[in-house]
This record gives C-alpha cells, structure tokens and sequence, in this order.
C-alpha cells in the first residue's frame, strides 16, 4: 500500500528537505510524495481564517491535500475549512516550535493528529539572542553604519557614550526554556550573573548556571533583560512602563521571542529619557514595522526582521524532526510531539 505525502513547504523550510529527511527516516514502505511551495517569507506571513502565522491559501492546500493521508509542512494553514475538505488526511506535521497555525480543536474533532517541531531553532535563536545583546551594549549597528558613511565617531569613546560589558554584568531572563537555558550557559561564558524568572522551572533545571528569583527581584538586580517566554494571558504586556521603571538606568532590554510581550511606547519613551542605555528587538507588536512606527526612530534600538531562527541549521532539524513523527505514525507507535493526542487513531499496522 501506497502513503501519500504532501510536502507543502517553502522559501525556508523547503520542499527538498521535507521530502529527503522523511525518505531517508521512512524505509521499507511504498511512499508518494506531491509538493506545494509556500510563499513564506517573500510573502510574510498571516491569518488564514481562524489560524495565525500561517502562508497559502485554503483553496490550495485544499487541492494539493486530495487523496493526501500525510502533510509535512511549516506554514500551510490547517483550518475548519481545510478538515472537512480533505477527508483522507490524518497526519499533519508542523516543522515549527509550535502548531500556531493548526485549529487543534477541528483537527481533534476530525481525527486528524497535529505534530510540531520544539527545539529546532533553539541553538539559533540563543546565538542570535547573545549577538543582539552585545551589539545593542557596545552599539555595533550604529558605529558601523558611521563608518560605512565615511564618519569616524570619535565621540562615541567618550565615558558617557560607551557602553557597558556582559563580564560582571547582571543578566536577568524571563523564560527558561530551550533558548533561554542556551543563553545562560552562553553567558556564564562571559562571565554574567544570570538570573531566572520562570515559574515552571525546577532548581534542577537550572544545573548550577542561573539564580532563580521573583519577577520584581530580576528587574531591580539585572542590567539587561532578555525575554524567552511563550505569550499566555499572564505574559500579554508583561513589561510595561511600571517594569521598565524599576530597571537600573542604563539598562538594556531584548526581545527575541514575541512581541505581545512588551510594551514597546513605554520602551521608545524609556530610551528617549535616557533611562534605559538600548534596546533589540527581533519581533514586534506589528510586523513588518509600519512605517510611522516609533521604533524606526527613536535613538538606540538594534532591529532584526523576526530571523533569529533563521539558519541552515535549523531548517534542517525542522525537517528531520517531523520525518522522525511520520515514521513513527506508519510504525504504529507513539508520536514524540503531537499537540492533540486525543485524536490519533489506533495503532496501524505494517
């Protein structure tokens, strides 16, 4: 008997690579792949119907899935719509952290199981978090865009305009998972002292690399702030004007995880004050940034385009870890990361 796959990829996670781990994970059985390329990221990213941070349309994921059992994607839009269209589909494998783009309740409802991807670009996204960090302290972005100009700033070495070091600096992180425990075993490399807000994690976890401490301590001791947790009603707005306030002056905050997290007027007010030394942001409260943002204004912010995942790397663990999924749905045994367990069917057999 004949699977068939559809590999809906995009300009990042690609078609080849989805295809190729799955082949090379999945051996001994009878495989038909077909392939729908995704706009993302030429085209960013948005709501499709009841689900967000999704690329494509209804309509063609619709076409593409007939008589498709498997879909292996990072983007495709998994909606109501999609479910009752696609009667044939019972595996749908996200190769992101999170199945954001999936409606797990209509996919329960239909039987079909929803995997994701945690982890795949933890590695990246510390890297990355470590570099905003340290070119937002010792204004790398700016001083280069200076000298790219034929400036030579001087003036930034005089002792009010430098910057400060990460060696003997106090680091304060909100969120200890995947990426934030990367980014403290980083800055022990440094020299840092790291602290923890995160009400999930254990002393155990913390293997001797970070102080765990109430979210008001980690504000008053740290001189930055690196945000690594998920968006939940507790988290919406998190740091506001009264958080960024009880900051040291001349801090500096970061935010490579999402941008419901922040206040991001009462940071840009912080900066213009002089209260808070910089700033980095890989994500936003819209994105791409409008631009009549405050953002693309005001003094000392380091920005990137929502891309510190963004690497070969990681492209290449999203693939390899649905393929692992996939083989073991054909296996009959259980999925490592499957978002709605309730909905997978009985074990199948060779």
């Amino acid at each position: 008997m004949t699977t068939r796959i559809l590999a809906a990829g995009d300009h990042f996670v690609l078609n080849d690579l989805l295809t190729g781990a799955v082949a090379k994970e999945v051996t001994g059985r009878s495989l038909s792949f077909t392939e729908l390329t995704l706009p993302w990221p030429v085209v960013p990213f948005g709501r499709v119907a009841e689900v967000d941070e999704a690329s494509g349309t209804e309509d063609e994921l619709i076409e593409a899935l007939q008589g498709v059992e498997i879909c292996i994607t990072q983007m495709a839009p998994l909606t109501e719509k999609v479910l009752k269209a696609c009667p044939d589909l019972k595996l749908f494998c996200i190769s992101r952290g999170g199945p954001v783009n999936a409606n797990l309740e209509a996919a329960t409802r239909h039987g079909v199981a929803v995997t994701s991807a945690p982890g795949r670009n933890a590695a990246a996204t510390a890297e990355h978090t470590l570099g905003m960090m340290l070119a937002a302290m010792r204004r790398i972005p700016q001083t280069n865009a200076d000298l790219s100009a034929g400036t030579w700033r001087g003036d930034y070495y005089l002792h009010e305009n430098v910057g400060p070091e990460l060696e003997g600096s106090t680091v304060g992180l909100v969120g200890y998972g995947a990426i934030g425990s990367r980014v403290a075993r980083m800055l022990q490399g440094f020299g840092a002292t790291v602290l923890v807000h995160d009400p999930y994690v254990t002393e155990d976890a913390l293997a001797g690399q970070a102080e765990k401490v109430e979210f008001d301590e980690l504000l008053a001791r740290s001189n930055v702030i690196t945000l690594h947790a998920r968006v939940t009603p507790e988290t919406t707005g998190m740091i506001g004007a009264e958080q960024i306030a009880a900051l040291q002056p001349g801090s500096i905050i970061v935010n490579c995880a999402r941008g419901a997290l922040l206040d991001y007027d009462a940071l840009c007010d912080a900066l213009d004050s002089g209260h808070l030394f910089g700033a980095a942001f890989d994500v936003f409260p819209e994105e791409p940034v409008p631009a009549a943002s405050r953002l693309l204004t005001t003094p000392n912010i380091v920005m990137t385009p929502h891309l510190a995942g963004a690497s070969k790397a990681t492209a290449n663990k999203a693939a390899q870890i649905v393929a692992a999924d996939v083989r073991r749905y054909l296996n009959g045994e259980p999925l490592a990361h499957c978002a709605n367990p309730e909905a997978l069917m009985p074990a199948r057999t060779a």
